[in-house]
């Protein structure tokens, strides 16, 4: 029935609605004034059907329909809807009372879930109650619980701390040293110590029931740990004794220094200076022992005073021959003085870090060695030996800076101070500059091995020895300077144009020092070298000076320079000082030579090419317009001589220079000057003014002359 009722107002407002919508245009212009309810200022909140109603109630006053009419026509519509409605409510109306029953029942058992929920709800509020009451008591107990667990654990650290185990003192007592069962126990027994000491300054009651027997187990540990460390170092001193063996023993065994240094200070001195006094006597007697034993391996023959560079041969004459006859060792294999030879091996890596010189051995093999192979063998044992002790007494007895340095000193210095005196007294009478320089870099090479290993130990100790080497071989080097500058070539011997053995002496010395200085260069040292060089070139001029003709005084120059080069860039670097130096001399003095040779033979035409060449630049070539003859006598004497000429300057250029390869590039320059003449020597000819001479049919031709030449150009 209610749906009924709903779809008649529906229709109803529907035909509202169509009815309004054909009013609307004759309302648009209808002024109502007061009673106008469309204006902004009159807003209704009833629904839109209730609108549209009064919208058609308006259309139908407006437009002559007759209200009365019109609402009885609505109240019968609204009295049969009325009718309609009822009969569906009597319909339903068993369905309605069912419902009106289900309903009833329903507030009836709400009411008792009412009733029920009040009950819960006041239960519940009593257990809130009790909850935070609950709550309250377990926050309180576990406060409690934390703070006896606190106690507690501070108590059992306490207890286990103070309490002296049974093991421990049957350990401390009766187990050997190098158990690690006792090494185990002796850390423990150090905490308690060290605990108890803790205990002491809070005044702990409970520290007085056990320290008695942690003093008496401290004692017992005390006296066998010193039992233990003076016997390994007593074992020391046994003859043939490798103490490296008992040194790594005590390593293992640091902390027993630890220990005696942390509870028993007297103890751990009385160690640690016997310690010291004891490997300070063996170091000593070791080494001295060794360094008398090397001495005697070393070269019977050693330099003197006497042997420098411009010391003539004849100095040495009852020397040598005292040697040759009388001295065990030959002369094979004497120290060489200005030589370096297979000497400078001994810097390389290979050597400088190869096993030390066996004394006995080399003397049953009756082998006899240069100083600086001693000293590096010493010096080697010497660093070998330095760099363990200090990094022993590093770690076993704890120290470090300073303190490290002091106590290696303590051992050491004794040692070290003997090596001083020994190299001092031998250097003060040495006179073998290479042994010396070569001694210099390996103490180098030793200085960057220690700082690669990070061991300052012998820092010191090669400072102090770079001090007695450095003065000593300048000095050297300057006696041989001043013997080069005060040589008197008159008392030389017999003039030769071959190398002087002066000047191969300073070859071989100068390549020598050049080669060695390269990795560790010392500006000292070159300027040195410098000077000597100086005082060289000034020699060899006064040699070339005492030969009678230009020819032979070219000839010696150029021997020496080639001989001096030669040797130089064996070992030194192309670029260097002195290799640059000796080439530019060769150079210049090889031309000049080349023109020397080529003037007898072809000295007229040369001179002739010369000075037309010198008109020709100034235009003045007809001066020569009437030396008809002259260029005749040219032309025919070069056609008919010029390969007797060239076959002689080249025996007698190879006959001249020792070295096969500098006479073939002499002989080759002067050959391709004499091309260069000769060719010089056509173009003047060429020229209009002697253009009319018959003789210049007589010319050789110069690509023949060039074929033939070559011929002559000697191969080696």
């Amino acid at each position: 029935m209610s749906r009924q009722l709903r779809q008649k107002k529906k229709s109803i407002c529907c035909d509202y609605v169509s009815f309004s919508q054909k009013t609307d245009g004759d309302m648009t212009n209808l002024n109502l004034g007061e009673l106008d309810l469309t204006t902004d200022e009159f807003i209704l909140d009833e629904p839109v059907c209730v609108i549209n109603v009064l919208t058609v109630v308006f259309s139908v006053c407006f437009q002559g329909v007759d209200l009365r009419q019109y609402s009885k026509q609505v109240e019968s519509e609204l009295q049969r809807i009325e009718q309609a409605s009822i009969k569906d409510y009597i319909k339903e109306s068993q369905n309605i009372a069912l419902l009106h029953n289900q309903i009833t029942a329903c507030d009836s058992i709400l009411e008792r879930m009412e009733g029920m929920l009040s009950g819960f709800q006041s239960d519940l509020s009593s257990i809130s109650s009790e909850i935070q009451t609950l709550q309250q008591q377990s926050v309180s107990m576990n406060v409690r619980l934390k703070n006896r667990q606190a106690v507690r654990s501070h108590l059992s650290q306490l207890v286990d701390e103070l309490v002296v185990p049974g093991a421990m003192i049957s350990t401390i007592l009766d187990s050997p040293v190098t158990e690690q069962e006792f090494l185990e126990q002796l850390h423990e027994l150090n905490n308690k110590i060290n605990f108890a000491k803790e205990l002491s300054f809070r005044e702990t009651l409970a520290c007085s029931d056990i320290q008695d027997i942690v003093d008496r187990l401290k004692l017992k540990a005390v006296s066998k740990i010193r039992e233990f460390i003076l016997q390994k170092i007593y074992s020391f001193r046994k003859p043939m004794t490798n103490y490296q063996i008992p040194q790594n023993t005590l390593l293992k065994y640091r902390f027993f220094y630890q220990f005696l240094l942390a509870n028993e200070r007297t103890v751990a001195k009385e160690i640690r200076d016997e310690y010291v006094d004891t490997m300070s006597k063996i170091y000593y007697s070791y080494f001295k022992s060794y360094s008398g034993r090397l001495l005697k391996v070393q070269y019977e023959e050693v330099a003197d005073k006497d042997d420098l560079m411009g010391v003539e041969d004849t100095a040495k004459k009852d020397i040598l021959y005292t040697v040759c006859f009388f001295s065990k060792p030959s002369l094979k294999s004497r120290n060489t003085i200005f030589t370096l030879g297979q000497r400078g091996a001994i810097l390389s890596p290979a050597e400088l870090e190869g096993p030390i010189l066996v004394p006995h051995t080399a003397q049953r093999g009756d082998s006899r060695y240069p100083y600086e192979t001693l000293f590096r063998s010493q010096h080697y044992a010497l660093l070998d030996n330095g760099c363990r002790e200090y990094l022993f007494l590093s770690d076993f007895f704890m120290v470090a800076g300073n303190s490290a340095l002091d106590l290696f000193n303590s051992i050491m210095g004794k040692t070290l101070s003997m090596f001083l005196k020994s190299m001092s007294t031998y250097v003060s009478d040495c006179y073998d500059s290479i042994a010396v320089f070569l001694c210099i870099h390996i103490i180098l090479r030793f200085r960057a091995i220690t700082a690669k290993r990070t061991i300052p130990a012998l820092d010191k100790y090669w400072e102090a020895v770079l001090e007695l080497l450095w003065p000593r071989f300048e000095m050297i080097l300057e006696m041989n300077i001043h013997s080069i500058r005060n040589t008197d070539p008159q008392k030389l011997g017999v003039l030769d144009t071959r190398p002087h053995y002066i000047t191969r002496r300073y070859a071989e010395f100068s390549s020598a020092i050049v080669s060695i200085n390269q990795t560790f260069p010392n500006e000292r040292t070159h300027t040195l070298l410098g000077q000597l060089q100086v005082e060289v070139e000034n020699f060899v001029l006064k040699m070339a000076a005492e030969f009678p003709s230009r020819r032979d005084q070219l000839i010696f120059l150029i021997n020496n320079y080639d001989m001096m080069l030669s040797v130089l860039m064996e070992r030194a670097a192309d670029d260097s000082k002195e290799v640059e130096g000796f080439q530019q001399l060769l150079l210049a003095r090889t031309q000049e030579f080349i023109e020397e040779i080529l003037s007898p033979p072809f000295g007229g035409m040369i001179a002739f090419v010369k000075e037309a060449e010198a008109l020709m630049e100034k235009g003045q070539l007809d001066r020569l317009k009437n030396e008809e003859v002259r260029i005749t006598q040219l032309v025919r004497g070069f056609s008919s001589t010029w390969k007797q000429s060239v076959e002689s300057m080249s025996q007698d250029v190879m006959r001249s220079f020792t070295n096969f390869k500098n006479g073939t590039s002499i002989i080759q320059g002067a050959l391709t000057q004499l091309i260069q003449y000769y060719h010089g020597f056509h173009k003047i000819l060429n020229q209009p003014t002697f253009r009319s001479l018959a003789v210049r049919s007589e010319l050789i031709n110069l690509h023949h002359l060039m074929v033939e030449v070559k011929k002559h150009k000697p191969n080696f």
